[in-house]
């Protein structure tokens, strides 16, 4: 039910801020039974296998042969190929000439749609199969640990948009595929919970904006995933735990939508939302090996979204395809009244960003290479480079550029002089929109934190986020002269620079190693507050597009970003897009292959 919301509904938001081996799975999940207390309702059957099969990466010189690990030259390349395809060939069945197969690890929404449409597949059945995936591989296999808690719903709402699409035809692309939510998303239905045993039965009293919008366009909210506790941090929470990369379950799928980039990458379901107030959409994208978006400051509304600095923090998308990542944008965008920022995006917004699409969007192109945040790791440059080389061959013109180096020196300075103040300030004005029952202040999510020294009840400690809620309630109020000087002063004079280098070289956009190294291993945490390639993004309100480059030696996924102007994501896109279908860099992480019965023939 809607219900009329006052000037900053629950006193969120303040108007001035505004793969190289394949594993064969055998054994169908068992005993699965599904409802909100979801680690109680698991339960499968799955054996691994693995099954060493040489993979082509399209940007890897020599190909790569992902189960021996190791180079393979040009002609055991080919001849891998020849083999595989005539292997395809022998296996498949006699059907008509017209009729194809999709895989639902690898398919597109377009692709499911057109499934639906031809009768062999429904919303519910498509539930099942995500629901199955998530049986195998979360709790069981690998233990990805991703979800917090499945939609008790998911299955009901599946049939009710089956009987609608039968009965009117599709609200929209999106109509009956299930999707993913970061667990700092509001869900009226769904406990919210920023993955804190502090919230982990708070619900709030209505959905936020954009997840409003997705269920109005059909979408099915699956589940609620684990997230960084309240959005910082490593990749783990007190009631989540930790979250594991699928394409590594010793490394961490980074944060803080960590669980919203395994959970998509592990084919949990087909779109993802994460937020991001310093990388945490672009972190996970690029360590999963996903296509992700971190919309310009004011294209989607952060009404509903737990805050962690809303001078930074927005929501965005995470899929397997650009052309994914569009049809979701399209049907979230939109101006909020509970949003102030969203007020600059009249006239800005599209109802569809596919139309956008052109794989030939490289081809004249002017592209900065931002070689700043270059020479860490080896293996991610040459990733990187092959994937210059390929936009070069595309027709686009790619140039080196440069940041000054007193701003990066002092950008992480800004960043926290703005981002600790206001999670000091936000958090308590979100909790109180909360009624009673859960903590009302910082003060009181420090005080609480203290009583849980030990696991236990699935709980877990956290001591790594909940020291940090020390370091933010101590760092003064958001009328301090330091947090105003950084907010009005330098975060203009970080757009201003950023804007310029675009306009004196005339870039399209500026492209950078999402992340200059490899996904960490899970006992050695990255450096969190060292230079940061992506905060420039969250300073200036500027979009960011990751797409999958290629991948490391070990087989790790390395994603490359497209930074643009404000409200530049139609040629953001394009941009993804054309680098997408000529590299095609993503593939279905190792420890999470396809299950039985995922294959679906499209008449």
């Amino acid at each position: 039910m809607n219900r009329p919301r006052p000037s900053g509904p629950r006193c969120r938001l303040k108007p001035a801020f505004q793969a190289g081996g394949a594993i064969a799975v055998v054994g169908q999940p068992a005993g699965l039974r599904f409802h909100s207390n979801w680690r109680a309702a698991r339960g499968a059957t799955v054996t691994p296998r693995v099954v060493p099969f040489p993979v082509i990466h399209p940007n890897r010189p020599g190909g790569y042969d992902g189960a021996m690990r190791r180079p393979l030259p040009f002609p055991a390349v080919f001849l891998a190929g020849a083999l595989a395809a005539l292997a395809l060939l022998s296996a498949a069945p006699s059907e008509s000439a017209q009729s194809r197969e999709i895989d639902l690890t690898t398919a597109t929404i377009a692709e499911i749609n057109e499934a639906v449409d031809a009768g062999v597949l429904t919303a519910e059945r498509l539930v099942e199969l995500c629901l199955a995936r998530i049986a195998a591989y979360d709790d069981q296999g690998p233990r990805i640990n991703a979800v917090i808690s499945v939609n008790p719903n998911a299955r009901e709402r599946a049939r009710e948009m089956d009987a609608e699409r039968e009965r009117s035809g599709r609200r929209s692309p999106l109509h009956g595929i299930p999707v993913l939510l970061k667990d700092n998303f509001d869900t009226a239905d769904i406990p919210t919970t920023a993955g804190s045993f502090l919230l982990q039965d708070s619900r709030p009293p209505d959905d936020a904006f954009v997840v409003r919008k997705l269920r109005e366009a059909g979408a099915i909210v699956l589940a609620k995933v684990n997230l960084s506790e309240f959005a910082s941090g490593g990749a783990m929470s007190s009631l989540g735990g930790i979250t594991r990369n699928p394409h590594d379950p010793a490394r961490t799928p980074a944060g803080s939508s960590g669980g919203t980039g395994a959970a998509v990458a592990a084919g949990y379901g087909f779109v993802g939302l994460g937020s991001d107030t310093g990388g945490s959409i672009r972190g996970p994208s690029t360590a999963n090996g996903l296509a992700g978006l971190k919309p310009t400051l004011g294209l989607l509304s952060r009404d509903g979204i737990v805050p962690l600095a809303l001078s930074f923090d927005t929501g965005g998308p995470m899929a397997r395809s650009v052309y994914d990542v569009a049809v979701s944008l399209g049907t979230m965008v939109g101006v909020d009244d509970a949003d102030a920022a969203t007020s600059r995006s009249a006239g800005q917004f599209h109802d569809d960003y596919t139309q956008f699409l052109d794989a030939e969007a490289l081809a004249g192109a002017r592209l900065g290479v931002a070689r700043d945040f270059m020479g860490t790791d080896r293996e991610v440059d040459w990733a990187i480079e092959a994937a210059l080389d390929a936009m070069r061959d595309a027709g686009a013109e790619v140039v080196d550029v440069r940041f000054p180096e007193w701003l990066l020196e002092v950008e992480s300075d800004f960043y926290l002089t703005v981002r600790w103040p206001e999670f000091r300030k936000q958090i308590a004005e979100y909790l109180q929109g909360l009624g009673d029952g859960v903590p009302q202040t910082l003060d009181e999510l420090v005080e609480r934190s203290m009583r849980l020294p030990s696991h236990g009840d699935g709980l877990r400690p956290n001591p790594g986020r909940w020291s940090l809620f020390l370091r933010e309630n101590a760092s003064g109020e958001v009328t301090d002269y330091a947090h105003i000087a950084v907010r009005e002063h330098a975060l203009p004079l970080v757009r201003a620079l950023v804007e310029g280098l675009m306009d004196e070289e005339d870039l399209d956009a500026i492209v950078y190693p999402t992340s200059p190294t490899r996904p960490a291993l899970i006992d050695r945490p990255p450096d969190l507050y060292g230079p940061s390639p992506v905060r420039l993004a969250n300073m200036s309100g500027f979009p960011d597009l990751i797409v999958p480059a290629g991948f490391t030696g070990g087989g790790l996924p390395v994603g490359i970003s497209f930074l643009g102007r404000a409200f530049s994501e139609p040629r953001l896109l394009a941009l993804g897009y054309a680098f997408e279908q000529r590299v095609r860099a993503h593939r279905v992480p190792a420890h999470t292959p396809p299950l039985p019965g995922e294959r679906i023939t499209i008449p």
